[in-house]
């Protein structure tokens, strides 16, 4: 015989049922934080209780559905738009429910299940509900008023409803059937990753394959399980090392050729790569196949960023220079131990482009360190391809790691920039030098603004000036130099240490550059008609010729200078040609 149940009592009966059952939750009480936290919060409170109430790892009952609402949670507060929503009305998709725009309880996700193990458990959001058992399938309640003839006023669809309850329906049923769609295991676990960027075949070959950057990347398709889980662990780790370290996915469902040719075909859970600079020029593919934890994970990138950086010991520093390469070398000078992250990241982007050593330093009074010219660590010093020396930045402050290797690759960049501009003007200076020695030396050049760096540049080690305020003095020093640059070539040959090209020769108009002299001698030899002088551009010394001005007196004069016999002055300041 069949129970037989009116309307009106089945209404009264369910309403009661959505009563006791309901178990209201607040995204934010799931979480653990406030309703003001940030992302940054979210995020972390997100993790921890993912690590603890994951399936893999947690066996306790009732563990697979806090993990739901876990990812029930996390999937509407990291979401703007639903966040929003559901701190207007209750409900992330902007739909006003029962327990809409009350302050002390914004829920709007009532829970019901028959208690047991791997039976449907249903989550109630205004609107609608969703089935969050292992089956898959969903039912959807609409609560509006006035419905057709074969529903209930409310618009339940009792039959289900009590199926699931009592395990059995109103016969026949009476009061209309629900609605049924599709829906995820696991609300937020099945998903696409959302703020990762998406990446192509196109897109590895344009920005990721031999660019020097670390990567991290993870492989995914849709209906894995953990999804958001993992995408969530890549991103924080990815947002720590912001800088030094980019993210990708890789969607295995549509780029399926692509993940098969990188071997990085996800299989029951999404895969982490590291596109790694460690180990070659050109880079490579390494997974990671450890705790999906994500200080574990950090430490993975770590150990892959570039390793172009050679460490040297201070002794090394005592006789380096940077004259070895043909490119620029940069070297940094630190406290540190080891490589610093910043340091590594940039040996990477700059790669063949920059020569890079790091150093520890323990204090600035060290004499070589000082002797480099380094007043605070730490600091970067550089040489251009010419050998010249420069203190690129002392005392640097870093504010964070992203900031700190876009401010220290602008650096680098300008450095590139200058040594380009040395290196066109050193040719030039090579070019000129050639051309006088192929004259016969009859030729002697006046300095001027755009020959200074090619004649008296920092790759010349010496160059003899020889000043005049008179065309009639300019003649006699161009005829001496002249003849001793043929004879002072065959001379300095011997000298242990003189290679060719060691020495230029020039004049110097000094009544049009007196500001030029002032950084040789303060009144800038203003009561010499004629006088000569050897210039070490580099060490930033001159030498002052002072005995009679015949061709044989310069000549010894040069060679006691090539022979290393002549006392040598620092210089005020440095020469300027204007």
């Amino acid at each position: 015989m069949k129970t037989r149940y009116t309307v009106p009592s089945l209404l009264l009966l369910s309403l009661i049922l959505l009563t006791l059952e309901a178990k209201t939750i607040d995204p934010y009480k799931v979480l653990g934080v406030e309703k003001n936290a940030g992302q940054r919060e979210i995020q972390k409170a997100f993790h921890k209780l993912s690590l603890q109430y994951h399936p893999d790892k947690n066996k306790n009952k009732g563990a697979q559905e806090k993990f739901a609402e876990i990812n029930n949670a996390y999937e509407i507060l990291s979401d703007e738009e639903k966040r929003k929503n559901y701190d207007l009305y209750g409900d992330e998709k902007g739909n006003p429910g029962f327990n809409a725009g009350y302050p002390e309880d914004q829920g709007g996700y009532s829970y019901f299940t028959n208690g047991g193990q791997g039976k449907n458990s249903y989550t109630f959001r205004p609107g609608d509900w969703q089935d969050m058992g292992d089956q898959g399938n969903s039912r959807s309640f609409s609560f509006s008023f006035g419905g057709s003839s074969s529903q209930s006023s409310f618009g339940f669809g009792l039959n289900d409803m009590f199926s699931n309850f009592f395990g059995g329906d109103l016969g026949g049923g009476k009061f209309g059937g629900s609605t049924r769609s599709q829906s995820r295991s696991q609300t937020g676990s099945r998903s696409s990753p959302k703020r990762i960027k998406a990446i192509n075949s196109q897109v590895f070959n344009k920005e990721i394959a031999g660019q020097g950057m670390t990567w991290i990347l993870l492989s995914y398709t849709s209906l894995l399980k953990g999804n958001q889980y993992y995408e969530s662990i890549v991103q924080e780790v990815a947002d720590s090392l912001q800088g030094a370290l980019k993210v990708g996915s890789i969607n295995c469902e549509t780029e399926m050729s692509f993940c098969k040719e990188l071997g990085t075909q996800p299989r029951r859970v999404p895969r982490v790569f590291v596109y790694s600079n460690k180990a070659s020029d050109k880079g490579s593919l390494v997974e990671y196949n450890g705790d999906l934890v994500a200080k574990t994970l950090k430490s993975f990138c770590q150990d892959h960023l570039p390793r172009f950086s050679k460490r040297i010991d201070l002794k090394q520093l005592q006789s380096y220079s940077g004259e070895e390469e043909n490119l620029p070398r940069v070297l940094l000078l630190s406290t540190k131990k080891d490589t610093p992250v910043i340091w590594r990241a940039l040996s990477g982007l700059f790669h063949k482009r920059f020569i890079f050593n790091d150093v520890e330093v323990h204090d600035v009074t060290d004499p070589v360190t000082k002797k480099l010219g380094v007043d605070s660590l730490p600091a970067i010093v550089g040489w251009l391809s010419n050998g010249e020396k420069h203190v690129l930045k002392s005392g640097i402050s870093v504010k964070d790691l992203k900031s700190a290797v876009h401010d220290l690759s602008t650096l680098l960049e300008g450095f590139e920039k200058k040594n380009k501009s040395s290196s066109s003007k050193d040719r030039t200076a090579s070019k000129d030098r050639k051309a006088q020695a192929d004259s016969g030396g009859k030729h002697v050049s006046l300095l001027t603004v755009s020959n200074f760096d090619a004649l008296c540049g920092g790759k010349t080690p010496v160059c003899i000036i020889g000043g005049f305020r008179s065309s009639k003095v300019r003649e006699k020093l161009e005829d001496i130099l002249s003849k001793v640059s043929q004879k002072s070539l065959s001379r300095r040959r011997n000298a242990a240490s003189v290679h060719g090209d060691s020495i230029s020769y020039t004049l110097l108009d000094v009544a049009r550059q007196p500001s030029f002299l002032n950084a040789f001698d303060k009144s800038g030899y203003k009561s010499s008609d004629k006088l000569l002088l050897a210039y070490k551009p580099r060490k930033q010394k001159f030498a002052a010729f002072k005995g009679e001005m015949t061709a044989e007196e310069v000549e010894k004069f040069i060679s006691s200078v090539l022979n290393g016999d002549v006392q040598f002055t620092k210089t005020r300041q440095k020469p300027v040609l204007k």
